[in-house]
């Protein structure tokens, strides 16, 4: 492994000094030792999430509000048609814009200039918000796409991870009392085969996580998560 292949898998920019590389080397063999110890005690190891393959974007210019998406994201993944349960998010945003009914402008949506706005997770690089604020390690990386995924058998159902994400892309299943969220449908988005004006895309990775948020998320992370953050991030 060279020096370029630590740099992408650690997230870190190419033009960085060699003191800075020496550093980032460090806490990434800190981490990786400390992984190592806890694999052997039984305990869960903290884990770097490697960046996601690609993502979905989506262009309200082009949405037409059938809410094909939604439908193809539920049913694929719950198998029934259920709006609560869908990865993309564009239902809540259809009258009013994605600032809600108080917050103009703009005015988006069926009852302001008719503009809907598809929201979508935007698969955020490491420090992953809701991965790391799950207490149960339950938010993983998908081996075939890189895409974050629940692995709802070690899930509580604490809602922590929705609390955490800043644009409120979690979803929750009562029923079942799990938390959900995209995972790219290993590689083959359904909502992207369903949309039928073409305005859904699933493209190469790139760090939508400065955006703008939807809302201020908590600061919770668990302790382990707390204690072993703080080598790269003070």
């Amino acid at each position: 492994m060279d020096i370029n292949d630590i740099l992408d898998k650690l997230s870190l920019p190419r033009d960085f000094t060699r003191r800075g590389f020496l550093k980032a080397a460090s806490a990434a063999a800190a981490v990786a030792l400390m992984a190592d110890a806890k694999a052997k005690t039984g305990e869960r190891p903290y884990v770097i999430l490697e960046t996601a393959q690609g993502l979905i974007i989506a262009d309200p210019n082009l949405c037409v509000a059938c809410h094909r998406c939604e439908l193809a994201c539920t049913e694929f993944n719950e198998g029934k048609a259920d709006p609560r349960l869908t990865r993309i998010r564009m239902t809540r945003n259809t009258m009013f814009g994605p600032n809600g009914i108080n917050r103009m402008p703009p005015a988006y949506g069926a009852w302001g200039n008719g503009l809907v706005v598809q929201d979508t997770c935007r698969q955020c690089p490491h420090p992953v918000p809701c991965a790391n604020a799950c207490p149960q390690g339950a938010i993983q990386v998908d081996e075939e796409t890189g895409a974050r995924v629940v692995v709802k058998e070690r899930c509580i159902g604490c809602h922590l991870c929705e609390k955490a994400c800043p644009w409120d892309m979690m979803t929750f299943d009562v029923e079942e009392n799990k938390a959900s969220k995209c995972f790219l449908c290993h590689g083959d988005p359904k909502c992207v085969k369903a949309c039928p004006a073409a305005a859904i895309r699933y493209v190469p990775w790139f760090d939508r996580s400065k955006e703008e948020d939807r809302r201020a998320p908590h600061g919770y992370l668990p302790n382990e998560n707390a204690a072993q953050c703080s080598i790269c991030h003070r």
